[in-house]
């Protein structure tokens, strides 16, 4: 390992550290959430956050949106939120000489940080106009490509408790999130730094920590961290254990798995162990780089079949099963 990588490596570790302590000034707890959402943000990925009401999904993102510079938009998503109300639409207009032409008003999608709130909420006809953004970073409107001023990501929300007026997730959509994280609830004493904070006066500013231009060249140090061939095949083996057809499957994955986790999964892993060894201070992934946010990367993506479902099979532990059952050797 050259000298230059390892001080790389160093200030990467700094960074993310500043960047987590000033997200935490106002986040109570949920450490493993906040270092998922930084973790995906770093990695030019996006985030689902799931939790019943009141756990801070909106404010992590919010508190987010003030530690990084970045242009920042919200949609709060309704089912009488309509494509063009997220991307745009073309309006006919006068020029300067009188005569009318075409114009695209850009919409709110178009901002480097979006937070879309309660996304399950919107039809999936309105769903359906975040793919190609969420993929691309893009968005094509009566035929034109609009690119998007990098970095991007959606980091959107949704209840798991109520299910009347919502509409679940396509799975095209499910894949295309980087990580699904599960907000638990708060314990005894988070709850009280909560109440101390937000109804004693107790609260704090969040600084300014990251511009976008820095976000980029963290995921340039990114390309540089070593990832050895033997753990490469360790995320497309764990990977594959989640498809109940492959040989590396076990027998609670062909029992109650329909369909296992996409080839986006194998590059999720890959890019969330680079982060999660450079905010160690280290320029190589090790296996436990890859395992640690595999339940984040591998639970949204794997379909139970219907014995699954009646069984009310817990995903994320079916996913932790895996991820200790797949050796670390071939």
């Amino acid at each position: 390992m050259s000298d230059t990588l390892q001080a790389e490596a160093q200030k990467f570790r700094d960074d993310f550290q500043r960047l987590r302590d000033s997200v935490g000034r106002v986040i109570v707890g949920q450490q493993r959430i906040v270092d998922g959402v930084l973790v995906a943000v770093i990695a030019g990925g996006n985030v689902l956050l799931e939790g019943v009401p009141g756990l801070g999904k909106t404010e992590l993102v919010k508190a987010l949106s003030r530690a990084l510079d970045l242009d920042f938009r919200r949609i709060q998503f309704t089912p009488d939120l309509m494509p063009a109300d997220i991307i745009g639409t073309t309006v006919m207009s006068a020029g300067a000489d009188g005569r009318y032409q075409f114009e695209f008003r850009r919409g709110p999608i178009f901002t480097q940080l979006l937070l879309a709130d309660e996304i399950n909420r919107a039809t999936p006809k309105t769903q359906a106009a975040l793919l190609e953004t969420m993929q691309e970073g893009s968005v094509t409107v009566g035929g034109e490509t609009h690119v998007l001023r990098p970095p991007f990501f959606v980091l959107a929300t949704q209840n798991p408790l109520e299910q009347e007026g919502t509409y679940p997730l396509p799975e095209a959509q499910l894949d295309r999130f980087m990580f699904k994280l599960n907000v638990p609830f708060l314990n005894r004493a988070e709850l009280n730094e909560v109440v101390r904070r937000t109804t004693l006066g107790g609260g704090a500013d969040v600084p300014r920590i990251m511009s976008g231009d820095r976000i980029m060249e963290l995921r340039s140090v990114l390309e540089k961290v070593v990832v050895a061939d033997p753990l490469r095949d360790y995320a497309v083996r764990l990977v594959l254990a989640t498809h109940p057809e492959a040989v590396e499957s076990g027998d609670t994955v062909k029992k109650f798995v329909k369909w296992g986790a996409s080839p986006r999964a194998v590059q999720a892993l890959i890019r969330a162990a680079r982060v999660r060894a450079l905010a160690e201070g280290r320029a190589h992934v090790a296996f436990e780089d890859i395992r640690h946010f595999a339940p984040e990367v591998l639970g949204h993506r794997v379909l139970l079949n219907y014995d699954g479902l009646a069984e009310n099979l817990s995903v994320p532990a079916l996913v932790a099963e895996v991820a200790k059952a797949v050796p670390e050797e071939a």
